[in-house]
C-alpha cells in the first residue's frame, strides 16, 4: 500500500513532457486542475479524458504506474461517492428512511470520484516528469514576481520540494518500520478501528524520531555549505523557454478556451 504511492516520485524518460521548462508544467497543472472544477457535463470531461490520456501517452510513464497511486485515495473516493449518493437532492430513486438515492446523486457522485481521481492522476504526472531541482527552480522563477512584495519566494518554494522529495523516503522508511514490528508479531490488518489506531503507535514514535534525525541533519548539512536563502544565488542551468514550452502554452491555452466555450454552451450563455 504504502509503496503504491506515486506523488513525490520522479520517472526518468525521455518524452516531450520530461523536456519541457517546469514553469509551463506547473502552469498545465493548475489550467488541469481548473477545468475540472469547472467542468460539470459529460461533454467537458470526455475533452478532460482525451486531453489526459494524450499528454500520459506523450509523456511515456506506464499507466500502470499511475493506477497504483489511486490505491491510497480508494477510502476518500467511496466516502465521497457515498455521500453525494444519498445526501443530494434532487429526483428520488430509492428511500431509506432520511436518506434516499437521487439521479442529481448517482451524477454528482460519478463527477466527484471522476474528478479526485483526476487530480491525483494529474497531479503525480506533473511529479513524475519534474525532478525535484527542477520544480524548485521553476517555482522559484515562476513566482519571481512575489518578490517586490517581500514574499519569500524562494524558501517557499525549497521548502515544498525537500517536503516532495521527502515523501518516498519516509514511505519507505514506513515500510521498514511496519515489517520489522510485523517480524515482532504486530497485527495492522485485523481489529476494529480503535485496535488498529493503537496498532499505529509503535510505527509512529520510530517514524517522528526518524523525520526529526533527517531534518536535523540537512538543516546540518544545509549551514555546513553557507546556505543563506535565494538572495545573489545562481543557477548552474538557468530557466529559459523554447520553442516547444510556447507550443505548449498555446495548447494550454486551447484547451482552457475550449472548456470554457463548452460550458458556456451548455448554459445557454452562448447562441
Amino acid at each position: 500500500m504504502l509503496r503504491d504511492i506515486t506523488i513525490g516520485q520522479y520517472y526518468q524518460a525521455k518524452s516531450p513532457i520530461h523536456a519541457l521548462d517546469p514553469r509551463v508544467k506547473l502552469v498545465g497543472t493548475m489550467v488541469f486542475l481548473i477545468s475540472l472544477f469547472i467542468g460539470r457535463n459529460v461533454i467537458m470531461y470526455a475533452v478532460a479524458t482525451a486531453f489526459l490520456a494524450a499528454v500520459i501517452k506523450v509523456s511515456k510513464v506506464p499507466f500502470k504506474f499511475m493506477v497504483r497511486g489511486l490505491k491510497s485515495i480508494v477510502f476518500i473516493a467511496v466516502f465521497s461517492a457515498v455521500f453525494n449518493l444519498f445526501l443530494t437532492e434532487g429526483t428520488p430513486i430509492v428511500q431509506f428512511g432520511i436518506f434516499k438515492l437521487t439521479w442529481e446523486g448517482i451524477e454528482m457522485a460519478a463527477f466527484m470520484v471522476i474528478r479526485l481521481i483526476y487530480l491525483i492522476i494529474g497531479s503525480s504526472l506533473m511529479t513524475l516528469t519534474t525532478t525535484p531541482n527542477d520544480l524548485t527552480d521553476g517555482l522559484e522563477k515562476g513566482l519571481g514576481f512575489l518578490n517586490k512584495i517581500k514574499v519569500p519566494v524562494h524558501e517557499i518554494a525549497m521548502m515544498m520540494s525537500i517536503a516532495l522529495r521527502f515523501i518516498p523516503i519516509l514511505i519507505e522508511e514506513t515500510d521498514k518500520i511496519m515489517k520489522a514490528q510485523i517480524a515482532r508479531g504486530a497485527d495492522f490488518e485485523h481489529g476494529n478501528i480503535i485496535q488498529r489506531a493503537k496498532a499505529m503507535i509503535p510505527i509512529l514514535v520510530p517514524l517522528f524520531v526518524s523525520a526529526f534525525r533527517r531534518a536535523n541533519e540537512l538543516a546540518t548539512a544545509m549551514e555546513a555549505r553557507c546556505y543563506h536563502g535565494g538572495e545573489g544565488r545562481t543557477k548552474m542551468r538557468p530557466l529559459r523557454y523554447k520553442a516547444k514550452d510556447v507550443k505548449a502554452y498555446l495548447i494550454l491555452a486551447a484547451y482552457l478556451v475550449l472548456m470554457i466555450a463548452i460550458k458556456m454552451l451548455r448554459n445557454g450563455a452562448l447562441v
